[in-house]
């Protein structure tokens, strides 16, 4: 049997599934819209990903990975559960090992991982504001009336970027506006949005930190090879990006599931059975903790979110 792992990676804007084998080769994978419904969003990755792995295959383990991570977790009966800065610097350290620092932009927060001996010894995360995030550059691209898709091939004809304020999503917008209204072209104009997420992301999520090569980009924003030009002309370093790098934290749980000793083979028909989630108060104590219960078939099979004893219990 050859054995194969698979890792989804849960989150707001995307849902990723990656199969590998025990020499952390990619069999197959998927890049779905989470679209508000992260459980319908795997039972789609699955499909895709079971139509696609080569049958001399059989996944024996199953992690999560992201901010639905222990609700998609649970409802697949995975084995590992783990956050996205363990996934992320596991998975980067697979492809690249002398990696010293991640810098990753999603498309609603954004984090740096700093390693050191192939160990994480720092990280920082944003999720308060989407100012420097891929949901920015989306919608900024509407309001152009742009593709995201010629963003970057737009922005590298600018010969002279305007300066926008994007510490605030409000006031970058309100700055984008401003700058169209005086006559800045729609190349300066998008050329000056990718400075702007860069110099955002270095002042905030990277403010204080030591940034060393080799240096990896990741996450959505990084397919922007504007984004990426400004982020090499600010650290005055090559930044590396991985063809895979919108999967690294899908592929880094897939790795850590090949630690588990015990290896059982994952059913992708799971993807049929019916999940169903609810939120109760609690109000068996002042806390009142919001309660997230997952139910399978009619059946509770887990539930999270009290702070004591007494609350709802699976």
């Amino acid at each position: 049997m050859n054995k194969a792992y698979l890792g989804i990676d849960i989150g707001s804007i995307s849902t990723k599934g990656v199969v590998i084998d025990e020499n952390n080769n990619v069999l197959a994978e998927s890049y779905l819209w989470t679209l508000g419904n992260p459980l319908a969003a795997v039972k789609n990755v699955l499909n895709e990903i079971s139509q696609k792995l080569d049958k001399s295959f059989t996944v024996v383990n199953a992690g999560t990975t992201g901010s639905a991570r222990k609700l998609v977790g649970v409802a697949l009966g995975a084995r590992v559960i783990k956050n996205e800065i363990t996934a992320h610097a596991v998975g980067t350290l697979a492809i690249v090992p002398d990696v010293k620092t991640i810098l990753e932009i999603g498309g609603q927060d954004s984090k740096i991982i700093l390693i050191e001996n192939g160990v994480v010894r720092d990280y920082a995360m944003n999720t308060l504001c989407a100012a420097g995030t891929g949901s920015f550059l989306s919608s900024q691209a509407k309001r152009l009336d742009l593709e995201l898709e010629d963003f970057a091939e737009l922005a590298l004809s600018s010969d002279n970027p305007a300066k926008i304020a994007a510490r605030c999503t409000v006031f970058a917008e309100s700055d984008l506006v401003h700058k169209a209204q005086i006559g800045h072209s729609k190349a300066d104009i998008v050329a000056g949005l990718c400075r702007a997420i860069v110099m955002n992301y270095l002042n905030n999520v990277g403010k204080g930190k030591q940034i060393q090569a080799p240096v990896v980009f990741q996450g959505g924003v990084s397919k922007n090879a504007a984004v990426i030009k400004e982020f090499e002309k600010e650290l005055k370093m090559p930044v590396h990006v991985d063809p895979n790098g919108h999967l690294m934290g899908a592929l880094g749980v897939a790795v850590l599931c090949k630690s588990e000793e015990q290896e059982e083979p994952f059913d992708f028909n799971i993807a049929d059975i019916k999940f169903e989630t609810k939120g109760i108060e609690c109000v068996n104590c002042p806390n009142n903790c919001e309660v997230i219960c997952v139910f399978r078939a009619d059946k509770l099979i887990d539930a999270w979110g009290n702070r004591c004893e007494k609350g709802t219990q699976k």
